[in-house]
């Protein structure tokens, strides 16, 4: 497929689009790890010329979402055992403080949704759906985090999230679990109560524990 020449009419708008279009694939686990891209291929996808493209490449490999070879061939990381670590100790302090600072505005309506995500994660699990599962389980998250009216704090937690997405999609598609994750039962119920030692604890053991049995 040919790519046209014509500049994009509005290319910081063109770049977004790619930008957020790419990153929430990786950050869900849509693209797998290794698997090859070009910036040719992008541009041609997103109907976009090539200099959004090469810009939206650039800013999610400062990110660490992608890599790119010297031949210029674009791909998701796939993490070893000891980045995979590191990357769930960061979740435990970011994630935990997150939680913490989010419990005093978690009214019904809030605890009702993660309820109700949680209902969505178990469908996801039933039809060992891993990129499904990656998806409603982030967005169990992020739901909890938004209360915390931390936007930097987030936006910390996003970027891990990004960076593990890929290889998240390969270990939970080894996974062959059939109920939803205990640690969210627990999340929800040290919201009910109010209980921020328990949700602190439940919080970390969702973000380490749940990893470590995906890598055991």
């Amino acid at each position: 497929m040919l790519i046209s020449a014509r500049p994009d009419p509005h290319p910081s708008s063109a770049h977004d689009r790619v930008y957020r279009g790419l990153r929430s694939r990786i950050m869900y686990g849509e693209v797998a790890p290794a698997q090859p891209m070009t910036l040719r291929g992008l541009a041609a996808e997103f109907n976009v010329s090539m200099t959004p493209a090469r810009e939206a490449v650039r800013r999610l490999s400062a990110e660490g979402a992608l890599t790119v070879s010297s031949s210029g061939r674009l791909s998701a990381p796939e993490l070893n055992h000891e980045r995979l670590e590191e990357l769930a100790a960061l979740r435990a302090l970011i994630e935990v403080e997150l939680a913490s600072r989010a419990l005093p505005r978690a009214h019904m309506a809030l605890i009702d949704r993660l309820q109700a995500i949680n209902g969505l994660i178990s469908e996801q699990i039933a039809r060992q759906d891993a990129v499904g599962y990656i998806r409603r389980n982030l967005e169990f998250h992020r739901a909890l985090y938004l209360r915390a009216q931390a936007p930097a704090m987030l936006a910390m937690a996003e970027t891990v999230w990004l960076q593990l997405g890929p290889t998240m999609r390969t270990l939970y598609g080894r996974l062959k679990q059939k109920n939803s994750p205990h640690h969210h039962r627990l999340i929800i119920a040290a919201l009910k109560a109010g209980d921020e030692p328990g949700l602190r604890i439940a919080v970390r053991s969702d973000v380490t524990q749940g990893l470590r049995m995906l890598t055991g």
